[in-house]
């Protein structure tokens, strides 16, 4: 006797359609469109959670280097400065920093420049 397999692929049948819930015209209602939008947009979810990653560095940097060029110095001197003087800060908190509390950052800054510059 042939067995149809209809308990199992109702089974996928029911994830995918869960998944493309939301999705307008045939990709919402009808199973092959649905799972071919619902792969493709897992597709895009992974490549885009390392884009984002990317971008929001970039941020930061951007955002460092505002406020590093309102101090007078350019963003890769601090970088160096910092790295030199032992302080252990990563790009997201000197942004963080930059934007919540000037007054911090600007010691961080100034730490960064050194004693030969800083005089």
């Amino acid at each position: 006797m042939r067995v149809k397999g209809g308990v199992k692929n109702n089974k996928r049948h029911k994830k995918y359609m869960k998944l493309a819930k939301g999705y307008r015209g045939g990709r919402g209602v009808l199973y092959r469109s649905a799972r071919e939008g619902v792969e493709k947009g897992l597709c895009f979810a992974y490549r885009d959670r390392k884009a984002r990653k990317r971008e929001m560095r970039s941020l930061w940097i951007v955002r460092i280097s505002a406020a590093a060029k309102e101090l007078g110095l350019s963003y890769s001197r601090l970088i160096d400065g910092l790295n030199k003087s032992g302080m252990i800060i990563d790009r997201k908190m000197l942004a963080e920093l930059a934007v919540a509390d000037p007054n911090a950052f600007a010691q961080l800054a100034k730490s960064a420049q050194g004693p030969a510059i800083a005089a």
